[in-house]
C-alpha cells in the first residue's frame, strides 16, 4: 500500500504536480490520483468500515488506524518528502479525504485537522527551523495537531479574539479560552490564535505554536457530540501559557490572515470529508433498495425511490465537482476563496440531503443502528457548521462575486 503511494508520488512529475486541471479537460481522474483514490478505498473498506460504528459508540480515537494512515503518507498528504510528507497535491488530498470519511467519517475529520488546519499554516507560515520541530513528527500518524482559533464568545466573528498573548522577557505567555477544538484530547501540539494589539483589532491578531500537554494549557470535559464522535472536540483553556519567543508563527499581527487562508484550505478538506458521508450514504441506500422487496420487486423498481437515488446522486457528482475543482486550483497557484466556498457549501448540504435521503429509502431501518444510515446522517450534519458555516460560505461567495463584477 505504501508502495502505490510512492509510485504515485513519483509519477508526478514537478511539471505535472501544479497544472491546473479544469473541469472540462478532466473526463476522468489521472492514473496517479485514481491509483491514490484505490487505494484509501481498499484501506477504508478493510480498516475502517468494521470498525466505524463501534468507534462512534465507544466514542473512541481510532489511534492504530491513524498510524497505519500515517505509514502511508495520508497524515501529511501534501507535506514535501524533505519533512517527512507525501509531496502529493491538494487534489491527491481531497481524493483521501473523502475515500477515508466513507469508510469512517472521524476518521476523515482527523486527517482533515492535521493535514489542512495543522501542517498548513506551519508549512507556509513556518520557519525552517519551525518545520522540522513541528511538522516531522506529525507524518506518521504517531502525532497529530489541532487549531485553536474558535471561542466561547466568538463563533463566525473570528476577528474578534478575546485570548491574549502578552511578550515577557524571551516568552509569549497566554491566556484565555478557544472553543469546539477538534482532535483536542488526541494532540500534541496545536496552532492557537491570540490578540498581541487590541488596539489593531483583527490586525492586531497572532498566531502560536504550542506544544500539548505543557504547564499553563488545560482541556476542558471531552464534547458528547451527536456526530463524528471518535474524534475529541473540547476546550483549551489558557492560565499564564508561557512558550518561547520562537514559537510565533509568521510575524505579529499576521494571525488573522494565517487564519483566513487556512480556513479555505481547510474548507476543501472539510468539502472531502462531507463527499465522502455522502458516498457512504448513497452506497448504503441503493444497496438496500437493490435487496429490499416490496409488491413483488426490488424497491429499487419503483419510480418513487428511483427519483431519490437519482436526485442524491446529482448532488454528490456536482459537489464532487466543485470540490475538485477548487483543489486544482489550490494546486495552480489561483486564487480559490470562492470556489472553496461553494465546494465546502455544496458537499455539506448534499451530505445533509443525501443522508437524509437514504433513510427515507431505508425506512424504520434507517432509524436503528444496525444500519449505518442513522450514522451517516449525525455525522453529515456537522459539516454545514464547522470550518465556517453554511451562512459564512454563503457571505464569502457573494463578497467574492460582487469583487469580481467591479473590477
Amino acid at each position: 500500500m505504501a508502495a502505490l503511494l510512492l509510485c504515485a508520488r513519483k509519477a508526478l512529475l514537478p511539471g505535472s504536480l501544479r497544472r491546473l486541471h479544469t473541469v472540462y479537460q478532466m473526463a476522468e481522474l489521472p492514473e496517479t490520483h485514481e491509483m491514490l483514490r484505490q487505494t484509501c478505498r481498499d484501506f477504508a473498506d478493510r480498516e475502517l468500515c468494521p470498525i466505524a460504528a463501534q468507534l462512534d459508540k465507544e466514542h473512541r480515537y481510532p489511534a492504530e488506524q491513524v498510524r497505519k494512515m500515517g505509514a502511508m503518507g495520508l497524515m501529511a498528504v501534501e507535506v514535501p518528502e524533505q519533512f517527512g510528507g507525501a509531496g502529493l497535491d491538494y487534489l491527491a488530498y481531497a481524493i483521501g479525504v473523502e475515500e477515508i470519511s466513507r469508510g469512517c467519517a472521524s476518521t476523515g475529520v482527523v486527517m482533515s485537522v492535521n493535514n489542512s488546519l495543522y501542517l498548513g499554516p506551519v508549512l507556509k507560515f513556518g520557519s525552517e527551523e519551525q518545520k522540522q520541530q513541528w511538522i516531522t513528527p506529525f507524518t506518521t500518524g504517531e502525532k497529530v495537531g489541532c487549531f485553536a482559533l474558535s471561542e466561547p464568545g466568538n463563533g463566525s466573528d473570528a476577528g474578534a479574539a478575546s485570548t491574549v498573548a502578552r511578550l515577557e522577557g524571551d516568552h509569549w505567555v497566554l491566556n484565555g479560552t478557544k472553543a469546539w477544538i477538534t482532535n483536542s484530547w488526541d494532540a500534541s501540539a496545536t496552532v492557537v490564535f491570540a490578540t498581541t494589539d487590541k488596539a489593531l483589532k483583527h490586525k492586531g491578531i497572532s498566531a502560536f505554536l504550542v506544544p500539548m500537554p505543557t504547564p499553563g494549557l488545560s482541556l476542558g470535559k471531552k464534547e458528547d457530540k451527536l456526530g463524528i464522535r471518535a474524534s475529541s472536540t473540547a476546550n483549551l483553556i489558557f492560565e499564564d501559557c508561557r512558550v518561547p519567543r520562537g514559537n510565533l508563527l509568521g510575524q505579529p499581527g499576521m494571525g488573522f490572515k494565517i487564519a483566513m487562508q487556512t480556513l479555505d484550505s481547510g474548507r476543501v478538506g472539510i468539502a472531502a470529508q462531507a463527499l465522502g458521508i455522502a458516498q457512504a450514504a448513497l452506497d448504503c441506500a441503493v444497496d438496500y433498495a437493490e435487496k429490499r422487496t416490496a409488491f413483488g420487486a426490488p424497491i429499487s423498481k419503483l419510480q418513487g425511490i428511483q427519483f431519490k437515488l437519482a436526485d442524491m446522486a446529482l448532488a454528490l457528482e456536482g459537489a464532487r465537482l466543485l470540490t475538485w475543482r477548487a483543489a486544482m486550483l489550490k494546486d495552480n497557484g489561483k486564487p480559490y476563496t470562492k470556489e472553496a466556498a461553494m465546494a465546502k457549501l455544496a458537499a455539506s448540504e448534499a451530505a445533509t440531503l443525501i443522508s437524509h435521503q437514504a433513510i427515507q429509502v431505508l425506512g424504520g431501518m434507517g432509524y436503528v443502528t444496525d444500519m449505518p444510515a442513522e450514522r451517516h446522517y449525525r455525522d453529515a450534519r456537522i459539516t454545514e457548521i464547522y470550518e465556517g458555516t453554511s451562512e459564512i460560505q454563503r457571505l464569502v461567495i457573494a463578497n467574492q462575486l460582487l469583487k469580481d463584477y467591479r473590477f
